[in-house]
């Protein structure tokens, strides 16, 4: 059982080499280990606390792209307006102007259409007249052939100025 059995130099030898190797970690090798691992945690809280502030921003940003959206479409919707209510407005500007032109026109073939009409009248008057010189004329002409019908003409013409 000597085998199995360790003898005191043996456990006083390891646990010197253990105490030795333990002071020597703790002096030199589990500071660093522990600044190692705190850095890195501070790094991931770091991180994590990045991550977070990335998506408060993104929400932000997204909420802000909303708004601009929003903004946008309404103000879309208002030069959509404006260009119906521009359009509307020329529209009926152009069909005032048109109504306006052609009454005028309206007016203006009137007065054309009676200037002619008294000019129409006027030259069938001057016709009538001409036409009716031509046969008093003529009436005259077989009816004074005679001088004693010319003398009793002229004394009824005569009778007839006076009486007015």
């Amino acid at each position: 059982m000597d085998i199995v059995t360790p003898g005191f130099g043996l456990i006083f030898w390891t646990s010197i080499t253990f105490m030795l190797l333990l002071f020597l970690l703790t002096k030199f090798a589990w500071k660093p280990i522990l600044n190692a691992v705190q850095e890195r945690e501070e790094a991931i809280d770091g991180a994590l606390e990045a991550a977070e502030k990335a998506k408060n921003d993104l929400l932000s940003l997204k909420s802000s792209n909303e708004d601009l959206l929003k903004e946008a479409r309404t103000e879309r919707e208002q030069i959509l307006k404006e260009a119906r209510e521009m359009r509307e407005k020329t529209i009926s500007e152009a069909k005032e102007a048109a109504s306006k032109e052609a009454s005028k026109v309206m007016v203006s073939a009137r007065e054309q259409i009676e200037n002619e009409k008294l000019a129409a009248m006027t030259e069938v008057k001057n016709q009538a007249a001409k036409l009716a010189i031509e046969m008093a004329e003529r009436v005259l002409r077989s009816e004074l052939k005679d001088p004693g019908a010319q003398e009793a003409m002229v004394s009824r013409a005569l009778d007839e100025v006076k009486m007015n």
